[in-house]
């Protein structure tokens, strides 16, 4: 594990330490799959700096849908999401690098990638942002930055690659709008397949309690 590391994110000052970057690795180990060191301790540190600046005490405890205001899992958690996403997206790259030879992926950025594409909702789906937003909904939007947006901020703030920055601005209808890298495409469709299983298997929630909390 790296040095300490202070980082100020969203108006804070946030010293990451080895055991902030060992609770995110519990959370996520597909982040070791990462075979650039730096890369993978990048990955670890903007997640870590990403939780730390929200009321938010770990990856699972936002939401785990989608958007704010979709319906969540029945079972499972945000990094259960993400980490899905990610198998999803290697096992694509795979399939296709064993039958086109000519076939090459951006490994390391693939991963990196997909495990933080949605890191952004860290903003969107924290609940004290949500309450704020609904208390005044024309003062900023509601929300006032999707999790794309806000993603892009932090991965750019937390010094990861432009490549990693634009799958997690660009994976989702954001995307629409520009030509999406390989690692990107081959991600904004493990993402959806994700979704639309998610629907087609019944595994929504019946209900959406959480958006029953008090403004």
């Amino acid at each position: 594990m790296p040095a300490a590391r202070m980082v100020t994110l969203n108006n804070k000052t946030i010293t990451i330490d080895d055991g902030m970057r060992a609770r995110i690795l519990d959370e996520m180990p597909e982040i070791r799959w990462i075979a650039d060191a730096a890369l993978r301790d990048g990955v670890t540190d903007a997640w870590a700096a990403a939780v730390a600046s929200s009321s938010l005490s770990r990856i699972g405890d936002m939401k785990p849908s989608g958007n704010y205001d979709s319906r969540p899992l029945r079972s499972g958690s945000q990094a259960d999401h993400i980490r899905s996403v990610t198998r999803m997206a290697v096992k694509i790259a795979e399939e296709f690098a064993q039958l086109f030879p000519g076939f090459t992926v951006d490994r390391d950025i693939l991963i990196a990638g997909s495990l933080c594409h949605d890191i952004g909702k860290v903003w969107e789906f924290d609940p004290e942002n949500v309450r704020r937003w609904k208390a005044a909904p024309r003062k900023v939007g509601v929300p006032s930055l999707r999790h794309p947006g806000y993603g892009i901020h932090i991965c750019l703030t937390m010094g990861l690659p432009e490549a990693v920055a634009h799958m997690a601005a660009a994976h989702s209808g954001e995307g629409e709008l520009l030509t999406r890298s390989l690692e990107n495409t081959i991600l904004h469709w493990a993402d959806y397949t994700f979704w639309r299983v998610v629907e087609a298997g019944d595994l929504f929630a019946d209900t959406d309690r959480w958006l029953e909390q008090p403004n």
